[in-house]
């Protein structure tokens, strides 16, 4: 269902910007200028590198690696909002991404309209929001709110009325990172278990989270990444057992 081949991306980190005549002037005195032609491809890093795996439909896929290993870059390239710098990558299924929760909410607009608005953006149609309005704001625990202003919302909110949003559907291919940790305990039981429903209907994921508990319980395989290259793939425990030694060792 989704395959990646050979996937590396590069980042230009931008270290050096010397756009000034005044600073081209004194770089060109002081020789700096040659300096920065040969550490030029030291401004460049690699978030991913040559990785390659397999999910097939219906699996459960964990990623998990310390920060920076290059879990979201992978997820965003799987999702398609970013086109990685070499390999490919082929899906087969819709997919619904909810890696940067609210990223699609127009701060100034109330829940209510944000419902709407977001719902657009992720390809829902008015008839379809309209028929489950009341579920979204059922879950979200939000009805209180509805008309209020987003931009007074806390972090937790915002990120509980996205969630509501964007689960309305059951989709072929859900792509998750650190969503489980959103809002308080109650809410975050509730997200586990509306991703168990949707695990159980045959949706297949790709889930980030540095919760290895939470990794162990949805998980039936793991990829461990680090420095955006592949430690190990496999067997769910084993992989976090692996991983787990790694860190406290």
């Amino acid at each position: 269902m989704i395959t990646l081949n050979n996937i590396g991306m590069k980042y230009n980190l931008g270290v050096e910007r010397d756009n000034s005549f005044k600073q081209t002037f004194i770089n060109i005195l002081s020789g700096k200028h040659r300096k920065n032609k040969k550490k030029k491809e030291d401004n460049f890093f690699w978030a991913l590198k040559d990785v390659n795996f397999h999910v097939d439909k219906g699996e459960v896929v964990g990623l998990i690696g310390s920060n920076g290993a290059g879990k979201s870059t992978l997820l965003k390239v799987v999702s398609g909002v970013m086109k990685p710098t070499e390999g490919s990558v082929q899906v087969n299924g819709q997919i619904s991404p909810m890696i940067e929760l609210g990223a699609g909410f127009d701060m100034e607009l109330t829940a209510r309209e944000n419902i709407y608005l977001n719902g657009a953006v992720l390809g829902y149609s008015k008839e379809l929001l309209d028929e489950k309005f009341e579920d979204i704001v059922e879950f979200s625990e939000l009805r209180e709110f509805l008309d209020v202003p987003v931009k007074n919302f806390s972090s937790g909110m915002t990120a509980k009325l996205a969630f509501s949003i964007a689960t309305i559907v059951d989709p072929e291919i859900l792509i998750v990172d650190e969503i489980l940790s959103v809002g308080d305990i109650k809410f975050q039981e509730k997200s586990k278990n509306k991703m168990m429903e949707m695990i159980k209907g045959g949706t297949t994921v790709l889930y980030v989270s540095h919760n290895l508990q939470s990794i162990r319980d949805l998980c039936n395989k793991v990829v461990w990444l680090e420095h955006g290259v592949v430690q190990e793939i496999g067997d769910t425990n084993e992989v976090c057992d692996h991983y787990y030694k790694s860190q406290m060792g």
